[in-house]
């Protein structure tokens, strides 16, 4: 008999959480980005639901207004390191680019928070949209779309070499001859490439689960391709199940194309529940967080995505009709598309769309009773649209707390989630083989 199907579920820690004004509400402490007590906490409370993994976004600027949201935080990698010693199952996955980092420096690093968490580590690889980040690299704009996607497929080249340049039997560590690895299985990597000039090896062994899980957040053509090439997980903002259905099943070819497994590639689009004891109350919690958006700032944000002024986005009418099109926007393409088609599709005002995206920027946001949200997973879950979903509680703790204590009881009654961790590594949690070294393939081919 075929195991029946499991939700997988990640959860995307977002300072005081994800609704814009979260953080003005009493229970909300401000400085919670800097609060490793905090992060302990919330990575003790997913660990006990038997969530797959947690997550931490990271940009390498500062983004957004300081002077009306906390912004900033502890760098992801870093911030893991201290969540792996007060965990000892659930996955730790930290952002990193692949516009602002070396090859071989992020590489050690991501395989010493596999070494130190036992084989929990992933990484959600992003190429960063925006010039504020270039600036703080010596560039005067940020590079092109395409070019950032062809940095960082040489990059996912350079690192998986260096992660394969110890093969898994290098290590001998033979007191009697002496001998502590055979250096005929450590393997210098000579990349030679128009981005990277690498030799190699990496100086750690291969790590637990032979390199971390690799993560990828982009929906635009280019990130399609990149993460059906590369991505073992995908996170991915899809507001309607049609729109999820579509993305879910082109990913999928694409896997296929490579010559890869579909199964081998998990999509988990972002769910935002807005949980209540009935729909009346989980709708009018919601609209008590849409009440605490400053309108101002929020309009200054959208029109930063948008390419445009703030005064061109008047509030209480809808978008320009002459909006560009994705094809001419360099930077975050698949979210700026999101957007406008959101705000087309159901005919919305700027104030109403700056309403609609403050729950989530864009991802999925559901206000209703825990069986309607238990419904909602298990819908997309069941007819193509999902592998499982990226958790991005409204309010933390609280919206964790009880998605946790209401909604993930329903599911596993449904027979749908884990009761236990059957896995120690990340990759197991997804149901993902630990992959062969390029060395050992070679050998055998």
């Amino acid at each position: 008999m075929t195991a029946q199907r499991k939700l997988h579920f990640n959860l995307f820690l977002h300072d005081t959480g994800h609704h814009e004004a979260s953080w003005r509400l009493p229970e909300s402490d401000p400085n919670a980005l800097l609060d490793l007590e905090y992060h302990q906490r919330l990575a003790r409370i997913a660990e006990e639901a038997k969530f797959d993994s947690l997550f931490l976004a990271d940009a390498p600027a500062l983004f957004g207004d300081v002077g009306r949201r906390p912004q900033g935080g502890i760098e992801p990698t870093i911030l893991l390191t201290a969540l792996a010693v007060t965990t000892s199952r659930i996955g730790l996955i930290a952002t990193a680019s692949t516009s602002y980092n070396e090859p071989y420096n992020l590489a050690r690093r991501l395989s010493s928070v596999d070494w130190i968490s036992a084989g929990r580590a992933g990484w959600n690889i992003v190429t960063t949209a925006g010039e504020a980040a270039a600036r703080n690299f010596g560039l005067e704009e940020q590079p092109l779309h395409s070019a950032r996607y062809a940095r960082a497929s040489e990059f996912l080249e350079v690192a998986t070499k260096l992660w394969d340049s110890w093969e898994d039997g290098a290590i001998i560590a033979d007191k009697e001859s002496g001998v502590h690895a055979d250096a005929e299985q450590v393997h210098p990597i000579r990349h030679r490439g128009e981005h990277f000039s690498v030799e190699g090896p990496l100086n750690s062994p291969r790590s637990p689960q032979g390199y971390p899980l690799l993560v990828q957040a982009g929906s635009s053509e280019s990130g399609k391709d990149f993460a059906a090439r590369w991505a073992e997980a995908i996170f991915t903002a899809q507001p309607t199940i049609e729109e999820a259905q579509a993305f879910y099943a082109d990913v999928k070819r694409r896997a296929i194309a490579n010559g890869r497994d579909p199964e081998h590639l998990k999509v988990l689009p972002g769910l935002v529940p807005v949980i209540g004891d009935t729909e009346a109350e989980a709708r009018e919690l919601d609209a008590e967080l849409d009440r605490l958006i400053a309108p101002e700032y929020a309009r200054a944000q959208l029109a930063k995505t948008l390419g445009l002024e703030p005064e061109q986005l008047p509030l209480d009418k809808p978008l320009p009709e002459n909006l560009p099109g994705e094809d001419s926007i360099e930077g975050a393409k698949s979210r700026y598309t999101l957007i406008v088609d959101l705000a087309r599709r159901e005919h919305l005002t700027v104030r109403e769309l700056i309403g609609r995206l403050g729950g989530g920027r864009g991802h999925r946001t559901f206000a209703g009773t825990a069986l309607q949200v238990a419904d909602t997973i298990q819908h997309w879950f069941e007819t193509g649209a999902a592998d499982g979903f990226n958790i991005m509680p409204a309010v933390l703790p609280s919206g964790l707390e009880v998605f946790v204590a209401t909604v993930l009881p329903i599911l596993r009654e449904r027979g749908l989630f884990r009761t236990e961790y059957e896995g120690t590594t990340l990759r197991e949690h997804y149901g993902l083989p630990r992959p062969a070294n390029q060395h050992s393939l070679a050998a055998v081919g």
